[in-house]
C-alpha cells in the first residue's frame, strides 16, 4: 500500500493569495449557511403563523431562489472563463447568494414581534 506524504507544496502558504481566498471563501460559506438557516426558520415560522410575514412571502421565496441561482451560475461561468482558478469561481458564485440571504435575513428580522413595555 502506497502512502502519500502531504508536504507544504500541497497547501498554500499563509501569506499567499490562495490562502487568503480559501479563508475568505470559508467565511462566505459559513455566513451563507447561517443566514440561510435564519431565513428558513423565520419563513417556516411565518407559514405557521408564529412570525409576522407578508402574504406574498411564499411567492417571493420561490421567485428569489430561481433568480439567485441563475445569477450565481452565470457569475461562476464568467469567472471560470477568466482563468481565476477554483477559488475565484467559488467566490463569484457565492456573491449573489450572499447578497440575497443577507437582505432576506435583515428584512425578515426587522419584522420580529415587538415587546411593549
Amino acid at each position: 500500500m502506497m502512502r502519500y506524504a502531504y508536504t507544504s507544496h500541497h497547501w498554500p502558504s499563509a501569506g499567499s493569495n490562495a490562502a487568503t481566498a480559501m479563508v475568505t471563501n470559508a467565511y462566505s460559506l459559513t455566513y451563507l449557511a447561517l443566514e440561510t438557516q435564519a431565513v428558513m426558520t423565520m419563513r417556516i415560522l411565518g407559514m405557521a403563523g408564529l412570525w409576522p410575514v407578508t402574504r406574498s412571502e411564499n411567492k417571493r421565496m420561490l421567485d428569489e431562489k430561481l433568480s439567485a441561482m441563475t445569477e450565481a451560475q452565470w457569475a461562476m461561468w464568467r469567472a471560470s472563463l477568466g482563468l481565476g482558478g477554483p477559488s475565484a469561481v467559488l467566490a463569484a458564485g457565492l456573491r449573489p447568494l450572499r447578497v440575497k440571504t443577507r437582505s432576506n435575513a435583515r428584512r425578515l428580522g426587522k419584522r420580529a414581534f415587538k415587546v411593549k413595555r
